[in-house]
């Protein structure tokens, strides 16, 4: 999609470590921005992995660029770094946090040489602040709230404003998805917050419930909001997907001599100093 504000919001860009063999994908939340997984990603990055962490169409830039996109973008764009991982890595999880969960279990269902993925309060079900908004036409933006998250010090980058449309593209992703729960087999970690306020924790327990992978764990986050990648739990959350990931892959050594690079605010692809 061809975005009218192709200037990112300074924070928000895309980022890219190269690392070993091993890939993470990570996907941002509706509205949210690759600042929100940047803390998690810059973690990983420091044990060896190679991570990419996207930027959705019509996020980080303006919000009426979010109005002229649909989900099968967002899906695309998924598909896209899975795609791009590929070229540097053997072997790929995916990592996303509320609607880049959705993304992530979609694409899971679609590839299944996919190692592992790890959920962060992941919308699948329902989400009731939204639901009132399905049926209506008017208004065209609604107003945004604070983000929910916990830490009195933590700041997320997001609009002001959400398209109606947006927020019906997020719920038809996520009816799109649920239909796809029965084909994911890969061995799958998923935090939820005790208190969310966006995505009730349900939305967790019907994923473990309904996909079919024979390896799935659940952990509970005591401390946190729905944000939980920029939340109280952060470190914890970086560090448990780090255990999920020696568990699941084959990490070999890091290549010190590669250095990490934010992606241009021109592409989502990748540069990187050899």
């Amino acid at each position: 999609m061809a975005e009218n504000f192709p200037i990112i919001i300074p924070g928000a860009e895309p980022f890219f470590f190269k690392g070993n063999s091993t890939g993470i994908l990570i996907s941002h939340g509706y509205a949210g921005t690759p600042q929100s997984v940047r803390f998690l990603g810059e973690y990983i990055s420091s044990k060896g992995y190679t991570v990419y962490g996207i930027r959705l169409d019509g996020h980080g830039t303006d919000y009426i660029d979010m109005e002229h996109c649909n989900y099968q973008d967002w899906i695309k764009n998924l598909e896209e770094g899975y795609q791009l991982l590929k070229q540097f890595c053997t072997e790929i999880f995916i990592i996303g946090q509320s609607m880049g969960g959705t993304l992530t279990l979609n694409l899971a269902s679609e590839f299944p040489d996919i190692k592992g993925i790890i959920l962060i309060n992941a919308a699948i079900s329902t989400i009731p602040i939204m639901n009132e908004y399905k049926s209506k036409q008017h208004p065209q933006f609604i107003e945004e709230g604070q983000p929910d998250i916990k830490a009195k010090n933590a700041n997320e980058i997001t609009y002001t404003k959400t398209p109606l449309r947006s927020i019906k593209q997020l719920l038809s992703l996520m009816d799109h998805t649920r239909n796809k729960l029965h084909s994911i087999h890969c061995p799958t970690l998923a935090f939820r917050s005790n208190e969310d306020h966006v995505v009730p924790p349900e939305n967790t327990d019907y994923i473990i419930n309904h996909i079919h992978s024979e390896v799935k764990e659940t952990i509970r986050l005591c401390n946190s909001y729905h944000v939980a990648s920029l939340d109280n739990d952060k470190e914890f959350i970086a560090e448990q997907s780090c255990l999920f990931l020696e568990k699941h892959s084959a990490k070999g050594k890091t290549d010190q001599s590669d250095i990490a690079t934010p992606v241009s605010s021109s592409t989502q692809g990748p540069i990187i100093k050899n």
